[in-house]
């Protein structure tokens, strides 16, 4: 294959890598569609060998990383888009470059601005497992996770493995949505601010991507103090503004996020992701009284429902199910799976939906579904279905 639009890439790729430029390339959007591999990621690191260029091969279940010279690396890029991925994204401290190719043998070169201001910092991260690492992170010392010499702090432990268990995931969630470099994120109900603070520096600092993050919470102390942790760590792009969930105003959202938001305000949440068509969807529900409150069945399930403690679970899987539903029934893939529980509540279960192209219609198939639920159990009405039942949607 000899495609001059992709020599120009590997040219310029060879350039920025001579220049220490090279930030970040991803290769994408997978020619078999049916193959494991989903992605192909490349950094620049620093190890005893010397400087290389560092692979992350990213499969459905696992991350594989493998390190190469340039000369190497270059060779791979070029076999893998022959054979692997019509497209690829190559950032630098001074250019973005992205190259495509279709199915009719043709492809397109285009360079802009770089998005990524940042010079690269040629690391190696000597703590692979750790997303957000304790050291040299001022917002950690300034929230009261680690303490100055980057250690974590007693009683911490917990609250710093779910700070990078919720990285983690949502990390993937927003490579596998294919959002842009630069998006914008809604987090309702950001409380102190520890995954807010997190999230930010992950998708920037690690990621390299420019989202605009703004936090929502109800109480005023908090937004001032998050505020202040923010403008010290020089996160110019996160803010956080003094709202409820329901009636906050709020620009165009492309990633919702709703972490234990109580009974019907995560409906509330949902709501509004799906209202202003946020490509993605992230909460974390507590409390399920609305649903428990109307359990009512007249059959078998009678016998679960007479226990109280087996009423409760009932009512939160029968919740979540219904929302699940619902956010497919507009448009969104959902999973539904288990997260980490916080020292405010068991609760762990985490619904996350990303929306598909072009599906703007309501699906009535999944209503039908909802509808036979709700008549199995002798539910009236889910909260989020009232909701979108209004004439602003």
């Amino acid at each position: 294959m000899n495609d001059p639009n992709l020599q120009r890439l590997l040219l310029l790729i060879e350039e920025s890598l001579s220049n220490t430029d090279f930030i970040k390339l991803t290769l994408s959007s997978k020619i078999n569609t049916s193959g494991e591999l989903k992605n192909i990621y490349a950094k620049v690191v620093s190890v005893k060998a010397g400087t290389l260029l560092s692979f992350v091969f990213r499969y459905p279940t696992k991350d594989i990383t493998k390190n190469f010279s340039f000369e190497e690396g270059l060779a791979l890029i070029k076999k893998s888009l022959e054979e692997d991925f019509y497209q690829a994204i190559l950032l630098t401290a001074n250019k973005d470059v992205h190259f495509m190719q279709f199915t009719n043998g043709k492809s397109t070169i285009k360079q802009q601005e770089a998005s990524q201001q940042l010079k690269p910092v040629f690391m190696h991260d000597k703590q692979k497992s750790l997303f957000i690492s304790p050291e040299n992170n001022l917002y950690l010392q300034l929230l009261g996770v680690t303490s100055l010499d980057g250690k974590v702090k007693k009683g911490m432990e917990d609250k710093f493995r779910q700070i990078n268990k919720y990285v983690e995931v949502v990390s993937h969630v927003v490579e596998q949505a294919k959002l842009p470099i630069s998006f914008s994120i809604a987090d309702m109900g950001s409380g102190k601010g520890y995954l807010t603070f997190a999230l930010y520096d992950y998708l920037t600092n690690r990621m390299l991507l420019a989202p605009e993050v703004v936090g929502v919470e109800l109480r005023p102390n908090l937004v001032a103090q998050c505020n202040g942790i923010s403008k010290k760590s020089g996160f110019e792009k996160l803010k956080f503004i003094q709202g409820s969930i329901e009636k906050t105003v709020l620009p165009e959202i492309d990633l919702l996020i709703a972490l234990h938001a109580c009974d019907t305000a995560t409906d509330e949440a949902i709501f509004r992701g799906i209202s202003q068509k946020a490509g993605v969807i992230i909460t974390a529900p507590c409390c399920h009284k609305q649903i428990r409150k109307q359990m009512n069945p007249d059959n078998a399930l009678v016998e679960i429902t007479k226990y109280g403690i087996l009423e409760e679970r009932q009512a939160e899987i029968l919740t979540d199910a219904i929302r699940a539903l619902i956010m497919e029934a507009y448009g969104y893939t959902t999973k539904v799976f288990e997260f980490i529980s916080t020292e405010h509540t068991p609760k762990n279960v985490l619904i996350v939906g990303v929306k598909k192209s072009g599906e703007d219609a309501v699906n009535q198939y999944k209503m039908d579904k909802v509808q036979a639920l709700k008549k199995l159990f002798g539910i009236e009405t889910h909260f989020l279905e009232k909701l979108l039942e209004t004439p602003s949607l």
